[in-house]
C-alpha cells in the first residue's frame, strides 16, 4: 500500500508486461470493456478503502488494447467513434470510478497530437501507445488564484528543458510519458505547448500526495520538473489548436461526462442489489419486501430515468463530436461543445442523484464501513467538481438565446 503524502518519490512505471492487443473496431472495444469491467468490479472496493494503487489492473487495461482505440486507422489503430470511447469509459466507471478517470488525459493527449502534431510525431507516439505504453498528464498547477501556466519550456543552445511544478496530475504516476502543458517565450509573448516528457527522464519527480476523499487511486498528485531535457520532436503546438475550431475541447469534456455517468450507473446497480437483498420496507408500506415498497419503486424509477436521459444526451453529444471531426467549422464545433455541455450537466446531476439515493433507499445499514458504499458518492462528488457545471448552464443559455458560440478551451 502506498502512503498518502509519502515523502518518498514514486518509482517509475514498469514497462508493459506484454505487447498490447490491437483492437480492430468499435464492437470489439465495447466487448473488451465489458469483460475488463466485470473483473475490475470485484476488487474495486478494497482498492478504494485501502488505497491500493491499481498497477496490475492498469497493465491489464492498457495491454487489452483499449488505450489505443482512438488512434486513426491509417496509423494502425481502430479509430473508433466518440460514442464508443465514451461508452467504454461509462462501462469501466460503473465498475471503478478511479480506473475510468486514469486514461482520460491519455486520450486527451492523443487528440491534441491528432489535431496539432506532425506526421512524424504521430507515428512516433502512436507506435508506442499501440505497444502498450501509457500517457499521463501534467496540465494543471496549484498555489495561485489564476489559470496562468508557470511551467516553462527553456530553449538553450545546448537543448530544450522543462522547469516547473504541476498538481492534479491524474495518471502521471502510472505513465510512461507525461504530456505537460508549458509556456515558451516567443517574440516577447508566452506561447503554450504540450511536451511529451519521458517519465524516467532525469529531473522528473512524482509524489503520490493526492489525498482527496474521492477518486483515491487516480494518482492525481504532484509532478516536479527540474531542468528536464526534452527533444524538439516531443513538443506539440497547443495554443494554436484553440485559435481555430477543433474538437479537442468537446472530446475532453465528453469523457468527463462519461466518468460521472459510469459512477452513477455503478451506484444504481449497488442500490438495486442492496434493496433486494438487505433493505427493510418501511412499516407503513404494509409489504414484506423493500422491493415492493411503492415509494421506493417510484424513486428507483426516477433515478433510472435520469441516468437514461443522461445516457441519451451523451450519445447525442458523441454524434455531434464525430460530425465536427468530419467537418470542422465554427458552427459544428460549437454544436458539439454545447451538446457535450448538456450531457455533462445531466451526467453530473444523475450521478449525484444515484449516489445519494443509494443510501436513502437502502437505509442506515448501507452506511456500514465494511460495505464501503460511500465510495460512489465520494467518487462522483469529487469528479463532478472537475469543471463548474454552473458555467455550462451559462454557455448553453447564451448559445440558444443569443446565438453566442461557446469559448474554445478544454473545460466547456
Amino acid at each position: 500500500m502506498t502512503e498518502i503524502n509519502s515523502p518518498q518519490p514514486a518509482s517509475p512505471a514498469p514497462p508493459p508486461s506484454r505487447p498490447a492487443d490491437i483492437i480492430r473496431d468499435d464492437a470489439q472495444a465495447l466487448e473488451v470493456a465489458e469483460r475488463l469491467a466485470a473483473g475490475f468490479a470485484t476488487t474495486a472496493s478494497s482498492r478504494d478503502s485501502e488505497r491500493l494503487l491499481p498497477w496490475a489492473e492498469l497493465d491489464q487495461y492498457s495491454t487489452s488494447g483499449l488505450w489505443g482505440i482512438t488512434i486513426p486507422r491509417e496509423y494502425g489503430g481502430a479509430g473508433v467513434s466518440a460514442k464508443t470511447v465514451a461508452q467504454t469509459i461509462v462501462t469501466i466507471g460503473a465498475a471503478d470510478g478511479s480506473l475510468s478517470q486514469i486514461p482520460q488525459n491519455h486520450y486527451y493527449a492523443l487528440e491534441v497530437l491528432r489535431v496539432g502534431g506532425s506526421a512524424e510525431q504521430k507515428a512516433f507516439f502512436y507506435e508506442r501507445v499501440l505497444a502498450g505504453e501509457r500517457l499521463g498528464n501534467a496540465l494543471a498547477e496549484i498555489g495561485q488564484r489564476d489559470f496562468k501556466r508557470r511551467t516553462r519550456l527553456v530553449r538553450d543552445p545546448g537543448g530544450w528543458y522543462v522547469d516547473g511544478k504541476k498538481f492534479y496530475c491524474t495518471g502521471a504516476i502510472y505513465a510512461h510519458w507525461i504530456p505537460t502543458l508549458l509556456v515558451a517565450e516567443e517574440e516577447g509573448a508566452p506561447v503554450t505547448y504540450l511536451a511529451f516528457v519521458p517519465r524516467n527522464a532525469p529531473g522528473v519527480t512524482i509524489h503520490d500526495d493526492w489525498d482527496g476523499f474521492g477518486q483515491r487511486v487516480t494518482g492525481s498528485g504532484t509532478v516536479l520538473f527540474e531542468r528536464v531535457r526534452v527533444e524538439p520532436e516531443w513538443v506539440v503546438p497547443f495554443q494554436s489548436s484553440f485559435e481555430r475550431p477543433t474538437t479537442i475541447g468537446p472530446f475532453a469534456q465528453i469523457m468527463h461526462a462519461a466518468i460521472d455517468l459510469g459512477i452513477g450507473f455503478g451506484a444504481y446497480q449497488e442500490m438495486l442489489r442492496f434493496i433486494r437483498e438487505r433493505a427493510r420496507p418501511w412499516l407503513d408500506a404494509k409489504v414484506d419486501r423493500a422491493s415492493d415498497d411503492p415509494l421506493t419503486l417510484h424513486q428507483v424509477g426516477n433515478v433510472w430515468l435520469r441516468l437514461r436521459a443522461a445516457q441519451a444526451l451523451l450519445d447525442r453529444a458523441a454524434a455531434e463530436v464525430d460530425a465536427a471531426q468530419a467537418d470542422l467549422t465554427e458552427e459544428s464545433v460549437a454544436r458539439a461543445s454545447i451538446a457535450v455541455a448538456e450531457a455533462k450537466i445531466l451526467a453530473t446531476k444523475a450521478g449525484l442523484l444515484a449516489a445519494n439515493k443509494l443510501f436513502e433507499l437502502s437505509g442506515t445499514s448501507s452506511t456500514l464501513a465494511e460495505d464501503n458504499l460511500d465510495r460512489y458518492w465520494r467518487n462522483v462528488r469529487t469528479h463532478t467538481l472537475h469543471d463548474p457545471v454552473r458555467w455550462k448552464y451559462q454557455a448553453v443559455g447564451n448559445y440558444y438565446l443569443n446565438g453566442k458560440l461557446p469559448p474554445r478551451h478544454g473545460a466547456i
